[in-house]
């Protein structure tokens, strides 16, 4: 965006190049695309890091650990306050525009919260992931198990818990158990709403999600599917 205002302002003016353009790096002509694979994180207002900075929630923090282990992925954050699962099942198909090579999954707290269907959340996180690995067959999928709150009583929280769980085995997905666990109920790492973590506590979650996520992106074989030997090297 950048580069394109500075072009449409340069054809305002003169047009002719300097002297010594030919001397000059070119910035424009220069630039690559980033050649990393890309880690989608899609999800809820814990994934946007509701209330705070969105260098604070959870995934950038988890993409500052991947570039400190020097590892050639990106992370896309696409949380989105309120989202539900079929909020996130009509999002994906755009989402997918873009390469996905690991989608972790974070769906279904608000569909808790409100006591949605349980089947219904099962059928659209399937979905997700069936639109995901049909696109991107390659694509490795890690599925972050939540809880709904106790209110909405034992028969609905029994079977909302087994969906994440289900959903991995099904799927040969990985799984976190807990999104939020060592978080939830401790006042000191949650905002003032008791939902919301603190700064701190999406760097609790972000070690959580790296337990599960760091081994899968080590893997030499995802490795070697994602980066395949050039011909020559064959």
């Amino acid at each position: 965006m950048i580069a394109a205002l500075a072009l449409s302002g340069a054809c305002a003016g003169d047009q002719r190049p300097p002297a010594d353009a030919a001397d000059r790096p070119d910035p424009v002509a220069r630039q690559t695309p980033d050649a990393r694979r890309v880690v989608l994180f899609l999800g809820t207002s814990l994934t946007a890091g509701y209330g705070l900075a969105i260098e604070q929630a959870f995934p950038s923090v988890v993409a500052e650990v991947i570039d400190s282990a020097g590892l050639p992925y990106r992370v896309v954050n696409a949380g989105v306050s309120g989202e539900t699962s079929a909020g996130g099942l009509r999002r994906i198909d755009w989402l997918l525009s873009e390469p996905v090579d690991v989608l972790v999954l974070e769906l279904g707290a608000n569909d808790g919260l409100r006591g949605l269907d349980v089947d219904e959340m099962r059928r659209n996180l399937q979905e997700i992931v069936d639109r995901t690995r049909a696109r991107y067959p390659h694509a490795r999928i890690v599925i972050a198990g939540m809880e709904s709150p106790p209110n909405m009583g034992s028969r609905y929280t029994s079977a909302f818990r087994r969906v994440f769980p289900d959903l991995a085995a099904a799927n040969d997905a990985a799984l976190i158990p807990f999104l939020l666990d060592g978080v939830a109920g401790r006042p000191e790492l949650n905002q003032l709403d008791g939902i919301h973590p603190t700064a701190e506590g999406h760097r609790r979650i972000a070690a959580t999600v790296w337990q599960v996520l760091e081994p899968l992106l080590r893997d030499p074989v995802l490795i070697g599917a994602l980066f395949p030997p050039s011909p020559e090297r064959a």
